[in-house]
């Protein structure tokens, strides 16, 4: 069997699967909870500088997308920081951290720009016994104002400064919580490099406005008649979050930066995902919140069982096996050729493809009198719209031409060799050269 033990910036956990800094790793009671569901760690909610604690809204805080069937697809959380005094949350995960010593203990901050405030809260961490420190840089909403959360993150000499500050003064290993509002993360997380952290962990949530009530014409959730951008949460985000932990993964600088993956991961196959794009283990937020803790279980039997199919022992054979196989446009092979397929003992005849294909893009589905859909190979660019739109898994598929093969719609043979934008003939720049 599979053995999911990780081991992130010298802190080991039991499995790959955190829960991340919010709601649910508020307090004490929710996170010996969570253990014993069987959590590997959880970085607990950001703590926030000794003195009056942060004041929360007392009236709704999350606005929701839902799917056809009110399948959760995402949240936008209006919620701030942790609301309950400092010493109380620094007692708290000390008891905890005593009583589960395997478990990974991260302890989020966010305090002002300054590093007075730093050097006075990493103390106090340290003296619970926590196995090391999450930075906030991400929190897109309440906090900003003060200096804190994404008008941090979206600064990169400030990320290397606060750093800084932070591996100067704690022996903890250091995480950088990247935000996502940015238009290049690769920038935050050199700069979260340069500044001394041991790893970055990304995405953040990310501004939102999910919906507006129509009858009191404000943005959703309402309090007192008014509304406020929030942050972005849920399934919803996690093709952002893979594209930005990706485009970290790949860059030659940042190869080694171990990432905790962030974004939408509900089930064992987006912790793989995840962590096939590089990252070393990840955090979960929303599928705890719709589905419970013991949601967890789920996903270390199948990743487990996962692993086992593909032969692997360890989940450090995983991470970055995709990596390699990211590349840019410009790269890709444009002699590989394939073309829709229909089976026509799975279509149910609806006609979704044809009218996709036919109203939008480039009508390559042929339909008979009696409602029997074809491609029309003459015509079909591969674009894969209609197994998309299709509601029957597997009716539609891509099937690849054989090299030598007639390509109906160019009237050549599938080449052998590789062919890209980089040396095709329309190429201005190949044109030139050849000049």
């Amino acid at each position: 069997m599979a053995d999911l033990t990780t081991e992130f910036v010298g802190i080991k956990s039991p499995n790959p699967f955190w829960l991340a800094s919010a709601p649910p790793t508020d307090k004490e009671y929710n996170v010996r909870r969570a253990f014993e569901a069987g959590w590997g760690g959880v970085v607990w909610k950001t703590l926030g500088e000794a003195g009056p604690p942060i004041v929360n809204v007392n009236g709704p805080r999350y606005g929701a997308i839902w799917g056809a069937d009110r399948r959760l697809l995402g949240l936008n959380n209006i919620e701030l920081i942790t609301d309950r005094p400092l010493e109380v949350n620094l007692r708290e995960i000390k008891a905890v951290k005593r009583d589960y010593p395997d478990r990974a203990m991260i302890v989020s901050l966010m305090v002002p720009c300054e590093e007075a405030a730093w050097k006075a809260i990493l103390p106090l961490v340290e003296e619970t016994g926590a196995d090391g420190v999450e930075l906030n840089f991400g929190c897109p909403h309440g906090m900003s104002e003060r200096g804190m959360g994404s008008a941090v993150g979206q600064v990169p000499e400030y990320i290397s400064m606060v750093t800084r500050w932070v591996k100067q003064n704690t022996r903890m290993p250091c995480i950088v919580k990247l935000t996502p509002n940015i238009t290049d993360v690769r920038k935050p997380a050199m700069a979260a490099l340069d500044g001394g952290a041991d790893a970055v962990s990304l995405i953040n949530t990310i501004n939102s406005i999910t919906s507006v009530d129509l009858d009191l014409f404000a943005p959703e959730p309402t309090i007192d008649g008014k509304g406020a951008h929030g942050g972005y949460c849920g399934p919803a985000v996690k093709p952002i979050a893979l594209n930005m932990v990706a485009e970290i993964a790949r860059t030659p600088e940042m190869r080694d930066l171990p990432i905790s993956g962030i974004g939408g991961v509900t089930t064992w196959k987006d912790a793989a995902e995840f962590m096939a794009l590089g990252a070393g283990n990840v955090q979960v937020c929303t599928a705890a919140m719709t589905y419970g803790f013991k949601i967890v279980q789920e996903m270390i039997s199948g990743l487990s069982q996962y692993m086992d199919e593909k032969g692997m022992t360890a989940t450090s054979e995983l991470v970055g096996r995709a990596v390699p196989n990211i590349s840019d446009w410009q790269n890709l092979n444009l002699n590989y050729v394939t073309k829709a397929r229909i089976d026509q003992d799975l279509c149910i005849s609806c006609g979704r493809c044809f009218a996709a294909c036919e109203d939008t893009s480039h009508q390559a589905i042929a339909i008979s009198e009696d409602r029997v859909f074809t491609v029309k190979d003459d015509e079909c660019v591969a674009c894969n719209l209609c197994v998309n739109v299709c509601p029957v898994e597997n009716c539609i598929t891509m099937e690849e031409l054989a090299i030598g093969a007639m390509d109906e719609r160019t009237g050549q043979p599938v080449a052998a060799e590789h062919g890209d934008w980089t040396t095709h003939p329309n190429n201005p720049a190949v044109a030139q050269a050849a000049e």
